[in-house]
């Protein structure tokens, strides 16, 4: 919840958004790279095969901050946050056609509802923009592909959450360094960052926005691992409703609608929905244990 507001308060004093995503997997990568070599984590080092098969999470991913950073610019944090709930969707869509088992109805259902508070909510939204709305959409797009590829991979190549990341972050690298030079944002990103570290508190919004993404990407993949890519999206509608009323309130651009509202209660509802129905499915299944990767090896 908190990565939206801190990603949308830096974009307001740098919006140099593929930069500041480059220096995330840098440091990302560094990171892992480090607690491995010190003995901090149990994850194995680079696989050439390994990173052959995590490319199109890597790209996905990255598409995927991407577009949801440069839809921050123009789309409100609320209703940023409805488009965003429509992955779950996009989600039961491509397990669907992936030959994934078949959901039950509550689950369908509740993400349907999901789906449709978003599309009420968006037709009470003054301030439609719809360069803005395209690059949410593009970005539900490309979170569903690289999720069910997470979830994919944990399962058959049994690799860890810090695996995962490790690989996603340094198969991005040169892809996202090729795109800030390609689209004109370095060097003059790099002059302006370091023009901007001056500022103690551009610094401490910096910081910040590196640490609660590392955090946020670590217990994403976490949870797609152990859980579902289906469950990773849904709870994160149910995080919605604290981001959501906050953002009527905070970092402005919003101007409240009877349907812009009502949209947004109906989103919500759907995510709950989907929750209950997810547990009471566990509550009626025999129990089993399911463990991160890593947790087997230490």
């Amino acid at each position: 919840m908190a990565m939206v507001f801190i990603n949308k308060a830096i974009l307001m004093k740098y919006a140099h958004s593929m930069t500041l995503l480059t220096l995330q997997q840098l440091v990302t990568a560094l990171l892992i790279h480090c607690g491995r070599v010190m003995g901090y984590t149990k994850a194995k080092g680079l696989n050439i095969a390994t990173a052959k098969k995590l490319i199109l999470v890597s790209l996905f991913y990255n598409a995927n901050v991407a577009f949801a950073l440069a839809s921050l610019k123009g789309v409100n944090i609320p209703m940023y946050i409805a488009i965003k709930r429509l992955t779950p969707l996009a989600v039961l869509v491509a397990g669907f056609f992936s030959g994934k088992a078949r959901p039950s109805t509550q689950v369908t259902l509740s993400v349907i509802l999901t789906a449709a508070g978003v599309i009420i909510a968006a037709l009470g939204d003054f301030s439609f923009d719809l360069v803005g709305y395209s690059m949410a959409l593009t970005s539900v797009f490309f979170q569903t592909m690289y999720l069910v590829l997470v979830e994919k991979s944990g399962a058959e190549d049994g690799l860890s959450s810090i695996e995962i990341m490790f690989y996603n972050s340094f198969l991005s690298l040169p892809f996202l360094i090729f795109l800030i030079i390609a689209t004109g944002e370095f060097p003059n990103s790099l002059s302006l960052l370091f023009t901007k570290g001056t500022s103690l508190s551009f610094l401490m919004i910096l910081l910040l926005s590196l640490v609660m993404g590392i955090v946020l990407n670590y217990t994403m993949f976490l949870c797609t691992i152990v859980n579902s890519a289906l469950t990773t999206t849904i709870v994160g509608v149910l995080k919605g409703v604290g981001s959501t009323t906050l953002g009527f309130v905070l970092l402005g651009g919003v101007e409240v609608h009877a349907l812009n509202v009502s949209g947004l209660a109906i989103n919500t509802a759907g995510g709950v929905w989907y929750s209950y129905a997810k547990y009471q499915q566990k509550k009626n299944r025999p129990p089993k244990l399911v463990s991160d990767v890593e947790s087997h090896r230490k």
